[in-house]
């Protein structure tokens, strides 16, 4: 193993706080080890999304108020009713593991990871996620560049698909999950009593990222250490993802310092917050560590582990600043851009943050 990766598995985030843009007071080890604690006994909020499209204003203050304050204890919360249509999560799952099962990785490796704005767009081998660990999944990460929307003329499916089956496909999803930025938004901000049209106009047609992971089999004989993909923050403003069909998130509570798991139902959906909404929100609402670890139940083993986080962001000429109202601003506004980038760099490099980006639209 490299030496890089193996120091990663023995290093605690603040070996790289450098590169955090935001407060992140917590210190834990990028790998699990047997010294972790958990608490058994939390449930993470689930929140139904019925009460803000049906409920009237008594399911909107309802909503708002228990997804808010489940987010700002844990920033995670889960959510019922959401009306994504559940066979596109079925199908989802499918075309993942055709793509990491069925083509060849030199076929994959024509899209290797590269620079897009903010984004580092393309596919991620086994172990290469980041340069500071070995994360046990392979990825792919596309940006609202990578699908057809009708925005770009010069748009190319062959860019950025091994098939425009694919990109056909996984659009219908993500298009289904962009209807939930606004609403979402629009509750977190009146939550914190914020006007909750602020982020409207950002959040129309934004960027994000849309990840696709595949965990392979864990074989019962085979030395698996430090988990499957490694405890870190997400940078966005949140995460959209979907419950996936094999356990072992878990989510770390600043408060206890200890890990809960998050278990979710089949057909939920899991919302987290990142370093976008910890820095607009003044540390009000954190961007939680999470990590992948291998399922308790070992006759899962076997079984590959796919998830498809979509991640949401804000254009890179965007600023990021503190939201109106919030006492005390502790962070100066900031073009998005070189906050993501910033932080980014940890995973990808110091060199991440200065290179030359595609920022058209």
């Amino acid at each position: 193993m490299d030496s890089k990766l193996k120091d990663g598995t023995n290093a605690f985030n603040q070996d790289f706080n450098r590169y955090d843009q935001v407060n992140k007071l917590q210190r834990y080890r990028l790998s699990e080890g047997d010294k972790d604690e958990f608490d058994e006994d939390y449930q993470i909020t689930t929140c139904d999304f019925r009460d803000l499209t049906e409920g009237g204003e008594a399911g909107t203050k309802r909503f708002t108020e228990n997804f808010g304050k489940s987010l700002e204890d844990i920033g995670f919360a889960i959510l019922s009713n959401h009306g994504v249509d559940t066979a596109l999560y079925d199908e989802a799952e499918e075309l993942t593991r055709e793509i990491f099962e069925d083509y060849s990785l030199e076929s994959r490796m024509k899209f290797r990871a590269q620079r897009h704005g903010s984004v580092n767009q393309g596919y991620f081998p086994i172990k290469e996620t980041t340069i500071i660990h070995p994360d046990m999944v392979e990825g792919w990460v596309f940006c609202r560049r990578a699908f057809d929307l009708g925005e770009n003329p010069d748009y190319n499916v062959n860019d950025y698909w091994l098939d425009s089956k694919f990109e056909r496909s996984f659009r219908k999803l993500v298009l289904a999950h962009e209807k939930l930025f606004t609403p979402l938004m629009q509750s977190i901000l009146g939550y914190l009593n914020v006007d909750s049209s602020l982020y409207n106009s950002k959040l129309a047609k934004t960027n994000f990222g849309f990840r696709l992971n595949y965990y392979p089999p864990i074989s019962k004989n085979e030395s698996f250490e430090g988990g499957r993909m490694l405890g870190h923050e997400d940078v966005d403003l949140f995460t959209i993802l979907p419950a996936a069909n094999i356990e072992g998130l878990q989510a770390l509570h600043r408060g206890s310092m200890k890990w809960v798991r998050v278990n979710a139902p089949p057909g939920s959906i899991i919302i987290n917050t990142g370093d976008y909404m910890q820095r607009i929100t003044n540390d009000r609402l954190p961007s939680t560590t999470h990590r992948v670890s291998k399922p308790k139940d070992a006759v899962l083993y076997d079984t590959p582990r796919i998830s498809f986080p979509m991640a949401v962001y804000v254009w890179e000429d965007e600023l990021l600043e503190v939201l109106p109202g919030l006492d005390n601003p502790k962070y100066p506004p900031v073009r998005a851009e070189e906050f993501h980038t910033k932080i980014t760099s940890k995973y990808y490099g110091d060199d991440y943050a200065n290179s030359s980006a595609l920022t058209s639209r």
